[in-house]
């Protein structure tokens, strides 16, 4: 096993796909700090523990999670992704039709989120400084793999 190893953003490229929309959001999107999260919707167990300390798992199918980009407000993916937002609103045979992958080339991880809705327009906030726009969206599937860093 390696005992060193190094992550940048640099090596981040994620894209999404849908109805009137396919643009990239990874490295050279103008991300903010945070960067982008996957987040799975629940936990993929429960447990439950009898009177008698007897245990039981249960593993539950779904994979559903969430999918949040955080865009500086100068970056010009945000009129892309209002423009999909207004879009896709209009009609339900567009909406929840969306895909996003995420690779991190370093490391080999691969993700792809399926049937991916926006969950709301970004909150839009306009002060003193330049702040963020948060684009989130529900995916009905999270699937994919990390690599090892070699």
């Amino acid at each position: 096993m390696s005992t060193g190893a190094t992550y940048s953003f640099l090596d981040v490229t994620a894209s999404i796909v849908g109805p009137g929309l396919a643009c990239v959001l990874g490295n050279e999107a103008g991300n903010s700090e945070e960067g982008i999260s996957i987040e799975m919707q629940a936990d993929k167990n429960n447990m439950t523990v009898g009177a008698d300390g007897a245990w039981m798992h249960s593993l539950h199918a779904s994979s559903a999670g969430s999918v949040t980009v955080r865009l500086l407000k100068t970056s010009p993916y945000n009129a892309i992704l209002m423009a999909a937002y207004n879009a896709q609103r209009i009609s339900s045979a567009l909406w929840g039709k969306n895909v996003f992958t995420l690779t991190q080339g370093n490391a080999d991880d691969n993700i792809v989120c399926v049937g991916c809705a926006f969950i709301r327009q970004s909150n839009l906030v306009y002060a003193t400084d330049g702040g963020v726009n948060t684009w989130a969206f529900h995916s009905g599937k999270v699937t994919g793999f990390l690599g090892a860093y070699s």
